[in-house]
């Protein structure tokens, strides 16, 4: 996607770029904006005042934020020794620049999350999926009717070892 979206914040300045696989019907704009808001909202990665992303469409990007089929993200995940074909899921290449988001999910949402968020589902998705390539790992809820982690695996489940949790986009939520 062409463009660029400046840091607006504090802290180190993470560079990213977005691409969008061709052919997909979606919104690449929409996309783009979608992650570059998310990313510097205050209550995700950026809230605590350490970093703050800036989409760039030339030069060397920290990482690439893919939107692409749920072929083309098997193909990217599998390269760093992930499956995500069975759940057409999402995942954070690691051994490559890609932070690869599955169009299934991101057309279609989970039923975590339900038709009605599909806007928290989104966000929860850039969230985690950008979460790992900062080097956090997954958590699991461990307080009943709690809102999950932002690093649980929501499209998943809410539901972990018996404790029902509420779907959260955020990383730092204000609720």
């Amino acid at each position: 996607m062409p463009g660029l979206a400046k840091a607006p914040g504090k802290g180190k300045v993470i560079r990213y770029r977005v691409d969008v696989e061709k052919g997909l019907g979606l919104d690449g704009k929409l996309f783009a904006d979608a992650v570059q808001k998310t990313l510097n909202d205050k209550r995700s990665w950026s809230g605590g005042g350490e970093m703050t992303f800036e989409r760039i469409s030339s030069g060397e990007p920290w990482f690439v934020i893919t939107l692409a089929s749920p072929g083309t993200t098997g193909e990217w995940c599998k390269k760093s020794g992930l499956d995500t074909t069975v759940d057409n899921v999402s995942c954070d290449s690691a051994s490559t620049e890609r932070v690869m988001i599955n169009a299934f999910r991101w057309a279609q949402g989970s039923a975590t999350f339900g038709p009605k968020a599909m806007h928290a589902y989104r966000q929860m998705l850039i969230n985690h999926e950008v979460g790992h390539r900062l080097g956090h790992g997954h958590v699991s809820c461990r307080t009943e009717g709690a809102l999950a982690p932002v690093m649980q695996q929501q499209t998943k489940s809410l539901d972990i070892d018996g404790i029902k949790c509420r779907p959260n986009p955020w990383v730092y939520p204000t609720s």
